[in-house]
């Protein structure tokens, strides 16, 4: 039974991770195929299986019924709407949707959005955001 003891090794290490509140962080690769708001958007990964619903980290945008939200979510669109994009993300919400930066052409859209003054930046969140 000695070769079982590899398995239960790494069974032990990701219980302590997962236990211990650690992320793994990772990138989806894909296509937006929705945006539903000033800071939110669908992806569609690469292998055209599944769609995340993506927030994008550190920022908030009115929500459309709200002065601004259109034309919040009409900026995003017009950075991210059909592009392929990367998401680097390392966890997700309370609503269960993924939380990253979503990278277009090698752009921040996240920043992008804060530039152009269609959003604001969580500073509560600054310790967590990438560069």
């Amino acid at each position: 039974m000695r070769h079982n003891r590899p398995q239960k090794r790494i069974l032990l290490a990701l219980a302590l991770c997962l236990s211990a509140g650690l992320t793994v962080a990772s990138t989806i690769e894909g296509r937006v195929v929705g945006v539903a708001d000033g800071d939110t958007v669908t992806v569609l990964d690469a292998g055209k299986v599944v769609q995340h619903k993506v927030h994008l980290t550190g920022i908030d945008a009115s929500e459309k019924a709200r002065p601004f939200g259109r034309r919040a979510k009409q900026n995003l669109s017009n950075w991210v709407f059909g592009k392929q994009v990367q998401v680097e993300t390392d966890k997700s919400d309370l609503y269960g949707r993924t939380l990253g930066k979503v990278v277009v052409n090698g752009i921040d859209a996240n920043l992008e959005q804060v530039k152009a003054g269609f959003a604001w930046h969580y500073a509560r969140y600054l310790a967590e955001q990438t560069a």
